[in-house]
């Protein structure tokens, strides 16, 4: 099994770093440190919604005898100008808002009361409070994020909220993903006699974007070799990657297995999903999995998400690993990796096996919360051994 893995990583590409806009960074990796090259706040403003005050007019304010200032304007987010703060005065202000000149503290609304043009304060105000100070939280030459960082949400919003409109990412590797067989068709159409649902696209197709990628489906493939070149030309050009599932085995109608003839098929030590295919086709790198949906999804746990992540930069590659018990008893075939689908109890630190045919009992597959890792030389599991799971999820 090392060996294939190592086979699929070396096929994969590191494509260049990509300037792009934040709105298509979300879920990217960034590519270069980022250090702030303007403050944020941008300038000092009202952290309250309130009046703009010297504290030293505010001072002796309190509940039962109040400071009573003249109201001489009002300040509003987003205004850009406006006169000084007069001693005596107060300027009505908003959260967000520039502080005026001659202003060092903001008294929150609820701590006032304004009848007409003169406002009474109920409480003293320190130089400071509810002022956010021009760079406090982000002043200019802060390293913000160091390359390798994963994009998401609140580290988007940080890059907004200093002026970054951009961001240098690498980029996803845009995946084609093949449902070959003639006895496939789409979910939603009618059925006929001896057809089967596609599941492999849009399980594969979900896990390769769950893994940073981009998926493009192309169903409907029938075993005719002809026909599956045909469309691989059509759509290779846009694409750094195909995965095919099915037509991979030994049996008659392999179309995959014919139409690919610079790709090696190989039996890997691997159960579900000894027959796999890895190679290029017409230069554009391929991988492929049998087409038992439990044995595609376990080739692509084990051997392409890992190569996958790496060669997106990503800096977690594998799945998270913890060492649970086993509930019951497992048998394993000698000399093959075996990854068993198991339902994990975290309060008690169990694991227990999904049982069902390995290859196509999907309800099963459904239910599980990892993959129990076996190793080739290990043929039976006593209940209560600790063993190694992959979390899915």
């Amino acid at each position: 099994m090392a060996e294939h893995q190592a086979v699929v990583g070396a096929l994969l590409p590191r494509l260049p770093a990509r300037l792009v806009d934040l709105a298509h960074a979300a879920g990217r990796v960034l590519a270069a440190d980022i250090v702030a090259d303007a403050p944020f706040p941008a300038f000092t403003c009202s952290a309250m919604d309130g009046y703009a005050v010297s504290s030293r007019d505010v001072a002796e304010a309190e509940p039962e005898h109040p400071v009573r200032l003249r109201v001489t304007d009002d300040v509003p987010a987003g205004r850009g100008d406006g006169p000084a703060l007069a001693r005596g005065c107060a300027h009505r202000i908003m959260t967000g808002a520039p502080l005026p000149t001659g202003a060092d503290a903001v008294v929150e609304v609820e701590a006032t009361r304004c009848v007409g043009e003169v406002v009474e304060v109920f409480v003293g105000a320190d130089p400071g409070r509810h002022v956010r100070r021009q760079g406090e939280d982000v002043p200019v030459g802060l390293p913000l994020l160091p390359a390798g960082t994963v994009l998401g949400s609140m580290q988007l919003g940080l890059l907004a909220a200093v002026g970054h409109a951009q961001a240098s990412v690498w980029p996803a590797l845009r995946v084609l993903v093949v449902s070959a067989g003639s006895e496939l068709v789409a979910p939603g159409t009618p059925a006929r006699a001896g057809s089967t649902y596609d599941s492999n696209g849009v399980m594969l197709a979900t896990a390769l974007r769950d893994a940073g990628a981009e998926a493009v489906l192309l169903a409907g493939i029938p075993d005719d070799v002809s026909v599956l070149r045909a469309s691989l030309r059509a759509a290779l050009a846009d694409v750094d990657l195909v995965v095919t599932s099915g037509g991979v085995s030994a049996g008659a109608y392999e179309v995959v297995k014919e139409a690919l003839g610079d790709v090696d098929f190989v039996e890997v030590a691997l159960r579900p999903g000894r027959p796999q295919g890895a190679g290029r086709y017409e230069g554009v790198p391929v991988v492929a999995f049998p087409g038992s949906p439990i044995a595609a999804l376990v080739s692509f746990e084990v051997l392409l998400r890992p190569a996958l992540r790496a060669a997106m930069r990503y800096p977690d590659v594998d799945r998270p690993r913890v060492a649970v018990r086993l509930s019951e008893t497992l048998t394993s075939p000698d000399g093959l990796r075996h990854y068993v689908r198991g339902v994990l109890d975290e309060t008690q630190a169990t694991v227990t096996p999904v049982t069902g045919h390995e290859g196509h009992y999907l309800r099963w597959l459904a239910s599980a919360h990892c993959l129990i890792d076996i190793p080739e030389d290990v043929t039976r599991l006593e209940a209560g051994t600790i063993v190694e799971a992959w979390q899915l999820a």
